[in-house]
């Protein structure tokens, strides 16, 4: 969310029902590795997720998706699915969202905070620690005016 990493024509507050933000996949390229995992966050089944939902030009479209794919699915985590989602503004549009796989071995779960806390503290994969990773996700919620209290509550504890 806060590095889309493609060319976008509008970016919107949106919300899609049925799934919720959760720090549910051990992270073993981009925030950890196979013997220190990090963790990332996934759509989650349940609830609802706030975030942004960004625009593409149709000329962009085919390279956007290539690129999500080739930076989502690197381990196979994340299914690719077509979400509706709900603008702020109240247009409801279809959009491309990754949601975990509950059955693959890098799923988490729901895990106690102690562990959260744990985990993050100790990845660090390609792209960098997995500390500054959670800091910047909820730096980018706060500026985007989104609340998200589990994360909240981690980003106090690490400092």
């Amino acid at each position: 969310m806060w590095r889309p990493g493609f060319d976008y024509e509008e970016q919107s507050p949106a919300q899609v029902h049925g799934y919720h933000r959760s720090l549910c996949i051990f992270s073993h390229v981009h925030r950890g590795t196979p013997e220190k995992p990090g963790l990332v966050l996934g759509l989650d089944l349940g609830g609802t997720c706030h975030g942004l939902a960004f625009r593409v030009s149709p000329v962009n479209r085919d390279a956007t998706l290539l690129y999500l794919r080739e930076r989502e699915q690197v381990t196979a985590v994340y299914v690719e699915k077509w979400v509706m989602a709900e603008l702020d503004d109240g247009r409801k549009v279809r959009a491309v969202a990754y949601v975990v796989d509950a059955t693959h071995p890098q799923y988490a779960g729901r895990l106690p905070h102690h562990d959260l806390l744990r985990l993050v503290q100790q990845g660090h994969g390609m792209s960098g620690a997995n500390v500054d990773y959670i800091r910047a996700t909820f730096d980018h919620l706060v500026a985007a005016g989104i609340e998200d209290p589990d994360l909240a509550a981690l980003v106090a504890e690490l400092g």
